[in-house]
């Protein structure tokens, strides 16, 4: 008979029989090239970029194949093991970080990461999932191509990361969001099933189009090992303004006035407030302030096109020249060479680094109607100063479709645990404004851990347990992503 005083010990005896034999049929499957069990080489996979979240895993798996991913998937399902997929460790949600369970496994697709097909007649690219989005984008442009998707951290993050989180970046004015570039997918499901889907149609309307459910769903459902992505004509001429406004009212005037005037090749809308600026200027080295007076906020204007740089540079101007004459804008700083337009870029690309380097920043990656954005930033800021008066606002984002990145920081001098001790008060404060403008939560980034009570509690009843019945079905152990999203 055993005592209670034993079980314990017993129970952990018979959980670690369980894990070596997991282990040894996954080394066995895999090779032990593929799986790390050491503590030193799991350590640097367990941790997220901003070193908010921090798990435990009992092994790292690094597949080189869709079928290794497939093995890989089949067993844990088999061993009720939880999989956490892993990207470029970008994300700022917790997404890709896992839990406090010592059973997870991790599962890094680094290692895919060949381009498997470029087309230049029908416009697409297929890739494995672990492909670096920068390399894409270069391989495009040698290409002749364009390969739209652009974020600040695309030489770092990876694709599958980029499609299972939806991500957006700068460009979404003109060209929509990761799900409107993805044409075809290849997964890996919980049982091992490998879900074969690249296709790289325009059209095909034979039911349901199920890649979508594995755009935006954080690695919840499977794994994402290849994509199959519509390229544009390569927009080689670009021209650059960077705008001081005095509100946002006024950049919202100006979005306007540009779109109505340029139309298609408004590539481009970032506004950034004067706090931003700051911060950055402080922060990094080699940028300087654009004028020689501070404004409230910045707009950063870029127009492309295929050819003919005159006239694209003629076009900004002369807009530009309407928005001062118009008083939409107070002053402008136009790019006339490339190093002016990547100077230009940096003042706005340069903030989340240069939040990173500030310290802890509670950070609210939120959608609005964007008509609406003016009114919610100046109700949400009486409501925080009359819960953290002294709170530093640091608010930036891409106003051409109403992203916008709302981030609170402690006050000047206060402790850096500050961020913790006040998470729970300020991200209710937001989110419940959001909500009343008709917003959303999350616009790039998913939910992860950060986000996932609050999601479930401003997210539509039925549609959560629409999500929760597609989740079932997929994959009813509940070994995908524990913890994130639902």
């Amino acid at each position: 008979m055993i005592s209670a005083g034993t079980a314990p010990s017993f129970q952990r005896q018979s959980l670690h029989l369980m894990t070596t034999e997991f282990l040894k049929h996954l080394r066995d499957a895999l090779g032990d090239d593929i799986v790390e069990t050491e503590a030193d080489g799991i350590a640097p996979w367990l941790t997220d970029w901003r070193g908010v979240y921090k798990g435990n895993a009992q092994a790292v798996v690094r597949p080189r194949s869709t079928e290794q991913v497939a093995a890989c998937l089949r067993l844990c399902n088999q061993h009720g093991v939880p999989v956490v997929p892993r990207g470029g460790n970008t994300g700022l949600c917790g997404g890709a970080t896992p839990d406090a369970s010592p059973a997870n496994v991790i599962l890094s697709l680094d290692r895919m990461n060949h381009i498997r097909a470029i087309d230049t007649v029908a416009n697409t690219m297929v890739v494995d999932a672990g492909c670096i989005l920068g390399t894409l984008r270069r391989a495009a442009n040698e290409a002749d191509r364009l390969l739209p998707l652009s974020l600040a951290a695309e030489d770092s993050s990876q694709i599958g990361g980029n499609i299972a989180t939806n991500a957006g970046g700068v460009n979404v004015l003109r060209y929509g969001m990761a799900r409107e570039l993805v044409l075809g997918i290849e997964a890996v499901l919980p049982s091992g099933e490998i879900y074969k889907g690249l296709q790289t149609l325009r059209k095909d309307n034979t039911g349901y189009d199920l890649k979508q459910l594995f755009i935006g769903s954080e690695g919840t459902l499977g794994i994402i090992t290849g994509v199959a992505l519509r390229l544009q004509a390569p927009s080689r001429v670009r021209s650059v303004v960077l705008a001081a406004v005095d509100s946002p009212q006024q950049a919202l005037q100006l979005l306007r006035l540009v779109f109505g005037a340029c139309g298609p090749r408004l590539q481009a809308f970032e506004f950034f407030t004067d706090q931003c600026l700051d911060l950055v200027l402080s922060q990094v080295e080699g940028l300087h302030a654009p004028f020689s007076e501070r404004h409230p906020g910045y707009v950063l204007i870029e127009l492309a096109d295929t050819a003919n740089e005159e006239a694209l540079q003629a076009m900004l101007e002369d807009v530009i020249g309407q928005a001062l004459e118009q008083e939409v804008c107070v002053d402008a700083a136009l790019s006339a060479t490339l190093s002016q337009l990547q100077s230009l870029w940096r003042l706005r690309e340069e903030i989340s680094e240069a939040q990173k380097a500030d310290g802890p920043h509670l950070k609210h990656d939120i959608s609005l109607p964007i008509e609406r954005i003016p009114d919610f930033m100046v109700s949400a800021e009486t409501r925080l100063r009359g819960l953290a008066s002294d709170a530093r606002l640091f608010i930036f984002g891409h106003f051409g479709d109403g992203n916008l990145h709302y981030n609170v920081s402690r006050p000047l001098g206060a402790d850096r645990g500050w961020a913790g001790e006040w998470e729970e008060r300020i991200s209710a404060l937001v989110f419940d404004e959001v909500a009343q403008y008709g917003g959303s939560i999350s616009a790039e980034h998913g939910i992860g851990q950060l986000k996932r009570h609050a999601f479930h509690q401003h997210k539509d009843p039925l549609q959560i347990r629409l999500m929760q019945d597609i989740k079932q079905l997929f994959d009813p152990k509940g070994i995908m992503n524990p913890g994130k999203l639902l």
